[in-house]
């Protein structure tokens, strides 16, 4: 066989898995988050180059059709798998054999050979690459995007521990996958240390974001008026406006950012009549089972009267949310990346993150937002004050975010992964038969 370098090619159609969540479903609530947007994003952006993409995900509606057109050259195939309408992640693993066979019997009506690789979205999804892998005789490319290890180490109070099956499932992905695909350097480090991952086998790519819809904004104070139509109370110029952009559950901690406002006004009274707090997105995960759990905080907390709760959205309605914060506030107890954090700062607008996970990452601190050690009320309403209500700072930050923002693309994001592809399967055909790649 030839070297590595005669055989390394970009895939011509790419086998993305998804099982648990649809690239076509609102991000910000139920399953649906950044790896919604990173799965959309990159399909995208490989059709562009002309690489063919079809996303395999499980059919949640009779009403879906059996493929649909996300955009030229990316097709989103749905399965049947288990019963029409939402299952809990806890509930998928007994679907994943069903999900399988769909994939399969799709592909069996292809010519031979009609996918170059898979890759597979989340643990759930790397169970049934595994096997397509082995079937189809292509490299699996595998991108966890949350580690259950990971999230157990670092639970918000009163939330519940990633199963054992699941931590089972994720070592069994990371031992068969062909390359494994981290967002930052303590994601790759943890697979290596916690799950004994192949170090040759993992890369590190970073996600990207769409720097043509998320832009600094011209207009602040048309941003803010569409906010306050939408809350129904003024937003002023010299207003102070927080938010939080992401899905309802404990491990994104918002509640974190309500504690902090109210410490903020405990603080000083004065800026009760000038803060606003948005909440933008929907329950998910364990906040399902609590969806008014917030609103009851901040009542608790004696801030209904600043609090606005909305629901989820993408593109240039999101844009403008980012444009008419102050501050982003990213509080989670765990995160891979933030593709928020990239967004808001896109958009010029700092962000306060915990330094957790990919955030150190996403979050120039004390460049384009702050990073805050711990998840204490009093920390975050300190970091939260330097960063919006100081004018000068807020103004250092926001020309920092910008800059920062645009070292991170979805197409260098997509070039890092069809050299992954390309790397992966000039390895699995140069490899002797039988020996491990």
């Amino acid at each position: 066989m030839g070297s590595l370098a005669a055989v390394r090619r970009a895939p011509r159609r790419v086998a993305v898995i998804s099982v648990h969540t649809s690239p076509l479903a609102q991000p910000g609530t139920g399953d649906a988050g950044g790896m919604n947007v990173y799965v959309v994003q990159t399909a995208k952006e490989m059709a562009r180059r002309g690489v063919e993409v079809e996303i395999f995900t499980r059919q949640t509606s009779s009403d879906l059709p059996p493929v649909a057109e996300l955009a030229p050259g990316v097709l989103v195939r749905h399965v049947v798998a288990g019963p029409f309408g939402g299952l809990g992640k806890e509930d998928l693993p007994s679907q994943l054999c069903a999900f399988t066979a769909g994939v399969l019997r799709d592909e069996a009506g292809r010519e031979p050979g009609w996918f170059d690789v898979v890759h597979s979205h989340y643990w759930l999804s790397g169970q049934v690459g595994w096997l397509l892998r082995d079937r189809w005789g292509v490299p699996l490319v595998h991108t966890a995007h949350t580690l259950a290890k990971v999230k157990n180490a670092a639970l918000a109070e009163g939330d519940t521990p990633e199963p054992l099956g699941r931590l089972v499932g994720e070592e069994q992905v990371v031992a068969e996958a062909d390359r494994l695909v981290a967002s930052t350097p303590a994601e790759a480090e943890a697979l290596i240390a916690e799950y004994h991952a192949d170090p040759d086998r993992v890369r590190t790519v970073a996600p990207g974001v769409d720097l043509e819809t998320f832009t600094p904004g011209r207009d602040r104070a048309a941003a803010r008026a569409a906010v306050a139509r939408e809350i129904g109370t003024p937003v002023g110029d010299d207003d102070v406006v927080l938010a939080f952009v992401g899905r309802i559950q404990p491990l994104k901690a918002p509640d974190v950012l309500l504690r902090a406002a109210a410490e903020m006004i405990a603080r000083r009274p004065d800026l009760r009549s000038r803060l606003r707090v948005l909440v933008v997105g929907g329950p998910s995960g364990s906040g399902v089972t609590q969806p008014r759990v917030l609103v009851d905080l901040a009542a608790e907390l004696g801030i209904t009267d600043v609090v606005s709760f909305l629901p989820p959205r993408a593109g240039a309605a999101l844009a403008e949310v980012y444009r008419a914060a102050d501050v982003v506030a990213v509080p989670s107890h765990s995160e891979s990346f933030g593709l928020v954090a990239l967004e808001a700062q896109a958009c010029g607008t700092p962000v306060v993150a915990a330094a957790v996970g990919g955030l150190p990452v996403a979050v120039a601190d004390g460049r384009s937002g702050l990073l805050v050690d711990d998840h204490a009320a009093a920390s975050w309403a300190s970091a939260l004050e330097q960063a919006a209500v100081d004018r000068s700072m807020r103004g250092r930050l926001a020309a920092g975010a910008i800059e920062h923002a645009q070292a991170f693309s979805w197409d260098r994001t997509t070039d890092a992964l069809l050299a992954t592809y390309a790397e992966a399967a000039a390895v699995r055909v140069a490899a002797p038969q039988g020996v491990a790649v």
